[in-house]
């Protein structure tokens, strides 16, 4: 469906040396460094990070978040932890929630630039 997704941020350098450390337990890599923009992905760029300069940063009520999936709670962990880490900030500690057709378990962070991003796994039952 969904084949990459870009966000902007105001500090290339630093964000990308904190994204590797968050999506890493996702297995995310970074691929792809040019001037403006970082890519992250499995085998190709899928989440691209995209330096704008004089950014100002998003307000935490303009709705937009973005969904990472996890393979494990331990993965969920690992990445909130990288965020808190990198200076980044809790919008959702890890924890279990509960969606229109399952539960699952997720954590959100905002980073410097006011981007929302989630981290989830959806367990088996078992």
């Amino acid at each position: 469906m969904i084949d990459h997704i870009s966000i902007a941020v105001s500090d290339l350098a630093g964000s990308a040396a904190i994204y590797e450390q968050m999506l890493n337990p996702l297995g995310l890599a970074r691929l792809v460094v040019r001037d403006a923009t970082v890519g992250f992905g499995k085998r190709y760029p899928e989440f691209w990070l995209n330096r704008r300069a004089g950014l100002t940063p998003a307000p935490a009520d303009n709705g937009t978040h973005i969904c990472l999936r996890a393979p494990d709670e331990a993965a969920v962990h690992a990445f909130f932890a990288a965020a808190i880490a990198g200076g980044y900030t809790s919008d959702g500690n890890p924890g279990p929630r509960q969606a229109a057709m399952t539960g699952y378990f997720a954590a959100f962070i905002r980073d410097r630039d006011g981007n929302r991003i989630e981290a989830a796994t959806f367990p088996r039952a078992g």
